[in-house]
Parts: structure tokens; C-alpha cells; sequence
């Protein structure tokens, strides 16, 4: 399911949001869109992780850790860009 990413977030209400709250609240979101991952051991040997649904969100490492906090990244990079650009966000649950 695809939302408006004013209806979730906008850029004012992060500016306007205390940075505490605001933080839990991409955590939370982070957190929830990584518990639907899906990893792979590719023939090299290293990890490869995408998210279904996330366009673009994909990790390649050496360890499924490394793998994880990578796409935990690209994950944090993604959702930034999306607000900033007012795009749609994928509603995770």
C-alpha cells in the first residue's frame, strides 16, 4: 500500500516535531520496513538483502551483519530522499 508522503510525514511537521519523537518515528519505520527483508547467499560467498516493495533498497557484504546495517542505510538515504522529494512512501506495518 502507497501513501502520500504528506499524509505520513511532511517536511514541516519534521522541522516542527522535536528531534527525539522525530527520530523514534523513522526508527520505528526503518525497523518495521527491515523486518520484511529478504537475504541471500549469493555464489561469491557474501550476503545480498533487498526489501520488497522499496524500489532501489538493496545491500550487497561480506557478513549478513555488514549486509544488514548496509541496507539499513540505503534504507535511512531512501526514506530522506522520498520526503524530501514529497514522494509517495510505502505504508509498513
Amino acid at each position: 500500500q502507497i501513501i502520500s508522503c504528506l499524509d505520513m510525514l511532511s517536511i514541516h511537521d519534521i522541522i516542527k516535531v522535536n528531534s527525539g519523537r522525530r527520530n523514534r518515528m523513522l526508527t520505528e519505520y526503518i525497523q518495521k520496513a527491515l523486518e520484511k527483508a529478504h537475504y541471500k547467499v549469493l555464489e561469491d560467498g557474501t550476503w545480498f538483502a533487498e526489501v520488497p516493495g522499496f524500489q532501489g533498497v538493496w545491500a550487497n557484504a561480506n557478513t549478513v551483519e555488514d549486509c544488514r546495517h548496509e541496507l539499513m542505510e540505503v534504507l535511512e538515504e531512501w526514506l530522506v530522499l522520498k520526503i524530501s522529494d514529497r514522494d509517495p512512501i510505502i505504508l509498513v506495518n
